[in-house]
């Protein structure tokens, strides 16, 4: 069954997929950023969606969670967790959640669902996500969605790929057009705020 219809969602809403480490503590600056990305979210009335884990993940959910107490605001808070020993119980920010015991059909279902991709400070598990998502959209397995680099971290990621992956001619220069880096997180809420208005619109008119 697919998480749509497992999770009973909508397929016409809007929805903003947030990335990013799971060691980052509440007291922190990035997880104040983050926070403002899962409210700015939820204001919009669109759905926030997280691996529903602690750190940026908790960051991104309890904002949205804190902006939508409306209960006009029909937009979720979800998590797309995996099972993991070492991985705290959620914080109870999260409307929705689903568990996965292998990280490829989490990343899946994570695909099905996703209209906009924030990658935001991370290790290892943030750079599978948002690797794996570039190059499904690269190959044409997923539709075309923005995935928004947030901070020098991922812009130099971004430099790194560009200098050794596309000047080497391991893949195509609009490869690297899928990937949009900003330099902080104002920059990243414009964004939401653009690719949301302009979903809507097309909805409209459709």
């Amino acid at each position: 069954m697919s998480v749509l219809k497992e999770m009973n969602l909508s397929s016409e809403q809007f929805r903003v997929v947030v990335f990013g480490s799971a060691r980052i503590k509440p007291e922190d600056i990035l997880y104040k950023e983050v926070y403002k990305i899962g409210y700015k979210v939820g204001e919009l009335g669109s759905d926030l969606v997280t691996g529903g884990g602690p750190g940026l993940m908790d960051a991104a959910n309890k904002g949205h969670k804190e902006a939508t107490p409306n209960p006009e605001n029909t937009s979720k808070s979800i998590g797309i967790r995996i099972q993991l020993p070492f991985e705290e119980e959620d914080s109870g920010n999260l409307d929705l959640k689903v568990d996965f015991k292998t990280f490829a059909k989490r990343l899946d279902a994570f695909m099905e669902i996703s209209d906009m991709i924030i990658v935001t400070p991370g290790g290892v598990g943030t750079l599978l996500e948002m690797a794996y998502t570039w190059q499904l959209i690269q190959v044409g397995h997923l539709k075309k969605i923005p995935i928004v680099l947030v901070g020098e971290q991922w812009n130099s990621f971004y430099k790194w790929a560009s200098k050794n992956i596309i000047d080497l001619n391991f893949a195509n220069k609009e490869d690297l057009d899928i990937l949009i880096p900003v330099p902080d997180f104002d920059s990243a809420l414009t964004l939401i705020e653009s690719y949301h208005d302009k979903y809507q619109e097309k909805l409209i008119n459709s």
